[in-house]
């Protein structure tokens, strides 16, 4: 009987990733090869264990192993019962090449925040219309990523960037509709990425993409209050399709779109729960 294998793989429209790929394999094993790109592995069930720069690696526990371009390595299952797996291939300008060498020496990181941050991004990523999410999560990945290939490089705490994140939040309001990329935001008010991101943060104590839905969800609300239909409303106040617009409008106001329209909640007032 085949053993049972399990792949997807798709392409996201965010830049610095190429490729997601998710497997669970039981005896399936990887020969020898190599990748042009960086390779960000996290494994959710079982372990792998392959070779690098001919020595032997693992990933046991919530090991984070990050695979440089153009470097030889291959992969089997660790024990009987397989693995799964889920990966990003990721553009060589996120992960310059002076952190090759770093990466060959020490691939495997033991760091739960890192590993806990690469699920959300493998969140975001499967979510169409949450690509700002996505770019902002990566910022912070690739952020922690450099700091474990650089340790010796001195740590700058940035400063707070009140006029970043004001800025950042007026080309926000201005782009409800059409929404904006992390590196249009960047180019846009003149920060780095990722500075852009924590500054935003800390300002305002939401991300960036939170703010975002959050503002096209209380577009949504008064046109669904107009007695607009759900599929229209989402299109319209800049969601992706009704799923995407269902999605963070419940877990803001707790309810679908359609109920919230309908007024059919548990001890609405009036119609509209007020």
């Amino acid at each position: 009987m085949p053993s049972p294998q399990e792949v997807s793989a798709w392409r996201p429209q965010v830049p610095g990733v190429v490729e997601v790929f998710h497997a669970h394999f039981t005896e399936h094993a990887y020969p020898m090869h190599v990748h042009d790109v960086w390779t960000l592995l996290i494994v959710d069930d079982g372990a792998v264990r392959y070779d690098l720069n001919r020595r032997e690696r693992g990933t046991p526990g919530d090991t984070v192993s990050l695979l440089p371009p153009q470097v030889p390595h291959n992969g089997s299952p660790a024990t009987a019962h397989g693995f799964r797996k889920r990966v990003l291939y990721l553009d060589a300008p996120l992960l310059d090449e002076s952190l090759i060498g770093p990466a060959v020496d020490d691939p495997d990181i033991a760091d739960p925040l890192l590993r806990r941050r690469i699920g959300q991004l493998h969140g975001a990523l499967g979510r169409r219309g949450d690509e700002l999410e996505a770019e902002s999560r990566l910022a912070l990945v690739g952020e922690r990523l450099r700091g474990h290939l650089r340790p010796r490089a001195p740590a700058s705490r940035p400063e707070p960037g009140r006029g970043v994140a004001h800025s950042l939040r007026e080309l926000l309001d201005e782009r409800v509709l059409d929404g904006v990329t992390l590196d249009e935001a960047a180019q846009e008010v003149r920060a780095h990425p990722t500075h852009l991101v924590r500054a935003f943060s800390a300002a305002f104590g939401i991300a960036p993409h939170q703010y975002l839905m959050a503002r096209r969800v209380e577009r949504a609300r008064r046109l669904l209050l107009d007695g607009r239909p759900p599929a229209d409303v989402a299109t319209e106040v800049g969601f992706y399709d009704q799923p995407h617009l269902n999605r963070h409008f419940k877990r803001i106001v707790g309810i679908p779109p359609g109920r919230y329209a309908a007024g059919r909640f548990p001890g609405a007032a009036t119609p509209t729960g007020r």
